[in-house]
């Protein structure tokens, strides 16, 4: 198990549009590896290559159902739309109301390059989302309608 750091709010990798993955190799399944341990170590549900400092189109998710690991995420479908609360892993101690699409389609690869659709709905959408959003540089900050502090009877 390897644990990398978390980048924070402020740090300039957080807002740079990530690079497509062209070498499909051990050293990205590393990569991949520790993120997901790193994701379950922070107790978070998604986790983007640049949240640990690495500026590729690579994210992994996991609601309860197991990791969903997607290099080169596309979302090609949006159906709906959900306000709910969002936090974020390198946004530490901040909540916000978020409008997301109810489901979605992501299209990408897997670690070894092969194509892969795959279909979320609800807390699944909103994460997919979410961490796309990411590798475009995008917090879900820039997307908040408004912001509740983790103790706010609004988060309960």
């Amino acid at each position: 198990m390897a644990l990398r750091n978390i980048r924070e709010y402020g740090e300039e990798v957080l807002r740079k549009k990530s690079r497509r993955v062209t070498v499909f190799n051990e050293r990205l399944h590393m990569l991949i590896s520790d993120m997901i341990d790193t994701m379950k170590d922070a107790d978070g549900v998604g986790l983007a290559a640049p949240q640990v400092g690495i500026v590729k189109r690579v994210i992994v998710v996991d609601i309860g159902e197991g990791p969903i690991e997607l290099i080169n995420p596309e979302i090609t479908y949006r159906e709906g739309e959900e306000i709910k609360f969002e936090g974020c892993l390198s946004v530490p101690g901040l909540f916000g109301e978020v409008s997301r699409p109810k489901k979605v389609k992501v299209k990408a690869q897997d670690k070894w390059g092969n194509l892969k659709e795959i279909e979320g709905e609800d807390l699944l959408a909103r994460a997919l989302c979410h961490e796309v959003d990411h590798l475009e540089g995008i917090l879900f900050v820039d997307k908040a309608i408004k912001f509740v502090k983790p103790d706010s009877e609004e988060l309960r």
